[in-house]
Formats: structure tokens, C-alpha cells, sequence
């Protein structure tokens, strides 16, 4: 007994380590896109299909140049503070917003005038001062150190990894993958759960789902067994049998397992794709927009693929900018404007806006500060929640005060979140169908607030 017990103990560990190489950020040989391994899932989806699609907004986002302050007086304090960065309120007259609660206006930035559309057309909602925390958190609370709070706040890795995981670099797991865990039953194929067009992100990662990787031209093929390897069939063909054939040894053959669901992955995505027909909405070139296209492409797919249930991560990177933030953040935003617009264009193409819900995410915000070209780290921002389901044009959470010093500044204009990421993500797991009595699978932390569904959805 006791000898045949080890080696199914290391055949567990094993296969719990290979379900999470998608987080390791180690290249799997040839490229594979790793099939997710476990088939529970503790929540069934219905007939319907809905997606979540992340769109993570890399080296923190600059909120104070996204959505500004317009009525005069905020935006007389607002340049004040900001000085050399402040763009002209005259610059923001197209993209201002209604009246806000308290008598307060704000705008979008210039660059956002299609998300202007969409906010008009009531399928835009912004989300103000969300970020990372363990528990609501005060002010005075934060200055006494008296309440838990993120670790290693206003360091990129760590606080990427908090918004992606709740918790610091490191993790293994993501809330985006463990929304998937619970739905791996009700796909036909658990790999196409968790797709990333981006690379690799904890984001993803499940506790039983694995993220399965795609580049902005499809499945990323395992190039030794798809042509000739050496000029030779033969070499190809024995390649493929040697790294999926059957094996004797546990190790081997577990190994051999995967790799064989990422090539027949590759093979029913590939033909999925191919047999779709030409998509009506144009996408710019930069990377979000092809990576969103992909996004669509796969949406389309989704019933040769047998999808009920996905959850989708892109990502935009470049937002770090202690410097030059005044002439590369409009080229940012440019790219993220044209991305979003027409991927909701998509959507609507494709008749499933109401069952695809996007939202941007970033390592923090930054400080409302100046430091002369740029701005600093910081950590509550402001984020876009977009879909047919979402109950657009409104602001949703609570206004902050436009200060250095002030009631929600914790320094520099660093914002003190007044709504967690938890909440934000309880609100979009509920939606995809996930239970209450789930949400702490998702969310170790959700029992920390009495507030789980912030109202996006009709």
C-alpha cells in the first residue's frame, strides 16, 4: 500500500504544478498553449453565453489625464495641482460629461470621444477610485497603519498581481481563472475557458483552468509538427508521435496528455476560425485593436468551439510615464479609444453585445501631482465597465475630491480606493452566473464587505 501510494501522491503534485505553468512565466518548448488539465466545476452555466473580457492597461494608468475635472471650479484646482500636465479645459468640451452628483462635471480625455459615444449611447459606465485593499479603509485608518492593506503598495509587480489575484507577485491563481474554474463543465472544451491574447497573465490562471494562449493570428501552432521539421514529413510525423504518443512512466505520460489536448486544441480552433466568415467591423493595426479582433473572432467561433461561459484577457502596456506623460498618454488613450469602440461594434455585428461585458484594469493610478514631466506611482483610478448588459452612461462609486492633502489623498494625489477591486469583481462574477455562496472562491476577500454587486447590470 504504502509504496503504491507515493508515486499517485506525486502524480497529484505534478499534475497541480502543470496546471499552473501558465502563471510561471516559463515558455512552455515549441510554444504550447497548455490545455487546461482539471474538469470540475462547482457552478453550470445555462444555454446563453456571456464573455468577460479584461483589458489591462499596463505601468498604472494616469487618471487625473483620463477623466478630468470640468465644472470650474475642479478644474481650476485641478490645474493648478497638475500645472505643466493640465490639458486645456477648452480641449475637453466634446467629451464632457453630464453633471455629476454634488453639482460636479467631468470630462474625457480628448483622445476618448468614441467611449464619449458609447458613454451617450448608455453602454459606457465609469467606475471612480476603485483599487486594491483587503477591507474599507479610512483615512485616518491608513495613516494609524490601524487595518490591514496591500502589500507592497505602488510597486508595479506586486500591485498587478494584486488587482489580477488579491494578492501580491507570486500568486498562482487569478479571479479571472477562478471564475473560469467554476465553469469548466460547461464548455464542451475546458481549454477554450480562459483565453489570453496577450501573453501570460495570473489573471487567467485557475486553480484547475489553465489559460490557453493565442496570438493575434489565431492558435500558436507547434511549428515542428504542422510542416516538415528539417525539410522532412517523416521527421515532423515522428515528433508529433514522440511528444503525444502514450507512455509507461506517470511523468511521461501526463506530460504527453497535455500536449496532446494542446495539439488537437489547436487543430478544432483552427478550423473554427477558418470557417467563419468575414467580419463586417474594422479594427485599427496597434496591438489592442488586433488583440480585441481576435477577442471578436474567437466570440464568433464560440459555438464550434461549444462556449458557454469565457473570460478573455488583452493588455496595453507603455501607461509608466514618470516622463513625457503629455505627449505619449494621448497616444495611449488614442489606441485604447479605437480598440474599445470597435470591438462593442463587433459585439453588435455579431448579436451578442448584451452577453459581453469588457472592463479595463491597471497596476494603480498615479499622482495627481506633477514631478515636472510626468507623474508618480500611485493607486486608486478610475476604470471604463462597457457592454450592452452594462448600465451605461453614469459614474458608479464616489467622486473624489480634486486635492492634494485632501479627504482621499494619502499623498501627492495618490487616491485612497473608496471602492476595492473585490467589489468590482464580485459585480462582473455575479453576472457571468457565478453564485453567492461562490463569490469567496473567487474572492478570499469579498467577506470583508457588505457591499458585493455595485449595480452595473440591468
Amino acid at each position: 500500500m504504502k509504496l503504491n501510494k507515493l508515486p499517485q501522491l506525486q502524480r497529484r503534485e505534478f499534475l497541480r504544478r502543470a496546471s499552473a505553468l501558465g502563471v510561471a512565466g516559463t515558455a512552455a518548448p515549441w510554444a504550447l498553449s497548455l490545455a487546461g488539465i482539471g474538469e470540475a466545476a462547482a457552478a453550470t452555466a445555462p444555454g446563453d453565453y456571456k464573455a468577460l473580457v479584461c483589458v489591462f492597461l499596463y505601468g498604472g494608468n494616469d487618471y487625473g489625464n483620463t477623466l478630468i475635472p470640468y465644472d470650474s471650479a475642479s478644474y481650476t484646482a485641478y490645474a493648478g495641482i497638475r500645472q505643466s500636465l493640465a490639458i486645456s479645459r477648452d480641449a475637453l468640451a466634446a467629451t464632457a460629461l453630464p453633471v455629476a452628483a454634488g453639482g460636479r462635471q467631468m470630462a474625457l480625455a480628448p483622445q476618448l470621444g468614441k467611449l464619449k459615444g458609447l458613454w451617450d449611447a448608455g453602454t459606457l459606465a465609469v467606475q471612480l477610485n476603485v483599487g486594491t485593499l483587503v477591507q474599507p479603509t479610512t483615512l485616518a485608518q491608513y495613516k494609524a497603519q490601524s487595518v490591514p492593506l496591500p502589500p507592497k503598495l505602488f510597486s508595479h509587480n506586486d500591485q498587478q498581481s494584486t488587482w489580477q489575484a488579491s494578492s501580491p507577485e507570486g500568486a498562482t491563481s487569478g479571479w479571472g481563472g477562478r471564475i473560469g474554474d467554476l465553469f469548466l463543465n460547461s464548455n464542451a472544451t475546458s481549454s477554450f475557458t480562459c483565453i489570453n491574447v496577450s501573453g501570460n497573465a495570473v489573471f487567467m490562471a485557475g486553480r484547475q483552468a489553465a489559460q490557453y494562449q493565442v496570438s493575434t493570428n489565431g492558435a500558436v501552432a507547434v511549428n515542428g509538427i504542422t510542416k516538415p521539421l528539417f525539410g522532412s514529413q517523416a521527421c515532423a510525423t515522428a515528433l508529433r508521435s514522440l511528444i503525444t504518443a502514450d507512455r509507461s512512466h506517470w511523468m511521461e505520460a501526463e506530460l504527453n496528455r497535455v500536449v496532446r489536448r494542446s495539439v488537437d486544441a489547436q487543430v478544432t480552433l483552427g478550423a473554427a476560425l477558418a470557417g467563419l466568415p468575414a467580419m463586417g467591423t474594422a479594427f485599427g493595426t496597434a496591438s489592442l485593436s488586433a488583440q480585441l479582433q481576435m477577442v471578436a473572432k474567437l466570440i464568433a467561433a464560440r459555438q464550434s468551439l461549444g462556449a458557454t461561459r469565457q473570460v478573455y484577457f488583452v493588455s496595453i502596456g507603455g501607461f509608466d510615464l514618470h516622463d513625457l506623460l503629455v505627449a505619449q498618454h494621448p497616444l495611449l488613450l488614442t489606441q485604447v479609444n479605437d480598440a474599445l469602440a470597435s470591438f462593442h461594434a463587433a459585439t453588435v455585428e455579431l448579436g451578442v453585445a448584451q452577453q459581453v461585458t469588457t472592463f479595463t484594469a491597471s497596476d494603480f493610478g498615479r499622482t495627481l501631482t506633477s514631478n515636472g514631466d510626468g507623474s508618480d506611482h500611485g493607486w486608486g483610478s478610475h476604470h471604463f465597465v462597457m457592454g450592452g448588459a452594462v448600465k451605461g452612461g453614469r459614474f458608479y462609486g464616489t467622486l473624489p475630491s480634486v486635492s492634494v492633502n485632501g479627504p482621499d489623498d494619502v499623498g501627492q494625489g495618490r487616491l485612497l480606493p473608496t471602492t476595492s477591486v473585490d467589489q468590482l469583481a464580485a459585480t462582473l462574477a455575479t453576472w457571468m452566473g457565478v453564485p453567492a455562496t461562490d463569490l469567496p472562491t473567487v474572492l478570499p476577500q469579498i467577506g470583508n464587505y457588505t457591499t458585493r454587486d455595485l449595480g452595473y447590470f440591468t
